[in-house]
Formats: structure tokens, sequence, C-alpha cells
């Protein structure tokens, strides 16, 4: 498993655009991997994450954005959102630039994310149902455990991103994942 040395470098206003632009790439580059441009996958923007979301995500009070730099290059981004109290945290955002890919740069960034919330009893996160690679980075690279699949079938027990019930928005064929770092 590589091992790449990364830097978290908190999101700074001047590169809040070309954040939401990179981030927007990443997910919509592997949608297109995967199922071309032939079906609804991508949104009315074109998108697979909306700038609604991304920006929702990196204004909320709870959240901390970073890039993911690798020698002085900007090759991702992380948006997490930390619980003070509870110390469950989640991991709502993970992107690397597709160019970039399989070089160990989001192995190095979960790592760097770990180290730098040492305090965290639980993370959580989601990803698409389509994108394998996440899936596999989760599981099989980060240890997190699937505990469900988010789907017109999925009866609820307990809160789920709703994204402010936007009918376009929130849990929809998406596996959750957790991580628990102490118990």
């Amino acid at each position: 498993m590589k091992n790449t040395k990364v830097t978290l470098v908190p999101l700074a206003a001047v590169d809040r655009e070309q954040f939401i632009l990179d981030n927007q790439w990443s997910f919509k580059y592997g949608a297109l991997l995967e199922f071309g441009e032939r079906d609804g996958h991508i949104d009315g923007d074109g998108e697979i994450i909306s700038r609604k979301t991304i920006e929702r995500s990196i204004d909320d009070p709870h959240s901390e954005a970073y890039r993911i730099v690798v020698d002085g290059e900007k090759v991702g981004g992380v948006i997490l959102k930390i619980d003070k109290e509870t110390h469950h945290n989640e991991l709502e955002i993970l992107f690397v630039s597709p160019e970039a890919h399989s070089r160990g740069i989001g192995y190095g960034a979960w790592q760097a994310v770990e180290a730098l919330h040492p305090e965290t009893l639980v993370w959580e996160t989601c990803t698409p149902y389509f994108e394998k690679r996440n899936i596999h980075f989760y599981v099989n690279k980060c240890g997190f455990q699937i505990t469900e699949f988010w789907c017109e079938h999925f009866q609820p027990d307990h809160e789920t991103p709703d994204g402010d019930n936007d009918p376009g928005e929130g849990p929809c064929e998406m596996f959750r994942f957790v991580k628990v770092m102490k118990p």
C-alpha cells in the first residue's frame, strides 16, 4: 500500500471556488467512467454533487474544510464535520483529483485526518453505490464497515442526511460507512 505524505491545508476563501469545481469534477469523473453520459446520474447542472451540497458542507459551523496538498500541489480536498461533545464525527467529503489517482493520496489524506482528530470515537461517511473505487477505499484501505444502503426500500430508524428536503439531494442509492475508533 502506498503511503504518500500529504498535508491538509485549511481551505482559504480565495480557493473556495476552485475547491468546489475540483470537487465536482472528481465526482463527475467517477460517474462518467461508470455510466458515460447515457443516463440520469448527472443532475441538470451536469454534476453528481451539487454546488449547494458542497457549500452547505463548507459553511456548516461545525465543519472544517482542507485542501489536500502533495509536494506543494493541490490534489484534492476534505470536509469534516466535527462534534466536539460526542466525538462522533463525519467525513462529509473527500476527493482526489482524477489526475492524481492511484498514488496513495487518499489514504495519506485519511491518515492525516485521523491524526488531526485523535479524540474521535466514531467516523461516519457515505458514497454513491456506483463509486467502486470509494467503496474499496473506505472498506479495504481505511477500515470502515458498511452499515446501511440507502435506497427506495430503506426505512431509517434514525436521522439521515436529507439535503434540506431537496428532492435531488440526500441519501439515494448510497452506502453509509462507520469506523469505530474507540469503543
